[in-house]
């Protein structure tokens, strides 16, 4: 068995406009619901939601027999969770909060064996196919997308630097926080955080570095991508359960009151 092309990371380099979804109920029932849409991505997060190391595994698992690329978000940059999610066969892992060259540096050695990196080596795991992909040491660094998260205003200070680091296939900008940082918490779509990331993201494009965001404006997410964002996000499955459930609550009050009347 032979290391499958990661049809994501491919898209990246080819250029492709790539569009997402933000996997957190941490169930592999919903994560397959969500993954038979086929988005190009989906991203599977541990840093929001209350899941683990075994939720993750069903989630994966349930995500593979369709067409989109699993990327889980570890909750921390620690090599010893990128370890083990790595083990569990993920398409790619998205570093949350990465401030400096530096930590983004850390980010990729932990996604790398040595001599490039400080992964630790498993004889037989989910992301070898437990020992059959023959190529998997020689293929898997290659094929395995590492996106980096920019949150602050300081990380923005720093994005040439962060997404020149070798071994970053794309940096990600998280405008919640991003807007926090701004004393603007709660208004990830206002213009004045936009027009704070996108100078840094036009650098980034400039250089050749694919970026990305998750915006839960569809037109939004549209424009950005029509606008040269690589890979953009569109909704999250918390979120859309959370306004169908309270649309359709609206709705039914609302007929039953025009009834009694």
């Amino acid at each position: 068995m032979k290391m499958k092309t990661n049809r994501f990371l491919a898209g990246l380099k080819a250029g492709e406009k790539q569009v997402g979804f933000w996997v957190s109920l941490a169930s592999p029932y919903s994560a397959e619901v969500v993954a038979a849409a086929e988005f190009d991505w989906l991203v599977v997060d541990l840093e929001h939601t209350p899941g683990d190391m075994q939720t993750v595994l069903g989630q994966l698992q349930a995500i593979a027999p369709y067409n989109s690329t699993a990327i889980v978000r570890t909750p921390v940059n620690d090599p010893v969770i990128v370890k083990r999610l790595l083990d569990l066969g993920p398409e790619g892992i998205l570093f949350p909060m990465i401030q400096n060259a530096d930590e983004a540096r850390a980010a990729i050695a932990a996604t790398r064996y040595p001599p490039h990196g400080i992964r630790g080596v498993a004889g037989a795991a989910r992301g070898n196919r437990f020992g059959r992909v023959t190529d998997y040491y020689e293929k898997v660094e290659s094929e395995t997308c590492v996106l980096i998260q920019i949150e602050t205003s300081s990380a923005l200070d720093q994005a040439e630097e962060i997404g020149g680091v070798e071994g970053v296939d794309g940096v990600f900008f998280g405008p919640a926080d991003i807007s926090a940082d701004m004393g603007m918490i709660g208004q990830p779509l206002h213009p004045d955080v936009w027009a704070r990331i996108m100078p840094a993201a036009r650098k980034l494009m400039d250089m050749g570095v694919p970026v990305g965001t998750l915006v839960t404006d569809p037109a939004m997410a549209a424009d950005l991508l029509n606008d040269g964002f690589s890979f953009v996000a569109c909704g999250t499955d918390v979120g859309l359960l959370a306004k169908a459930t309270d649309s359709l609550l609206t709705q039914m009050r609302q007929s039953i009151d025009k009834e009694k009347t």
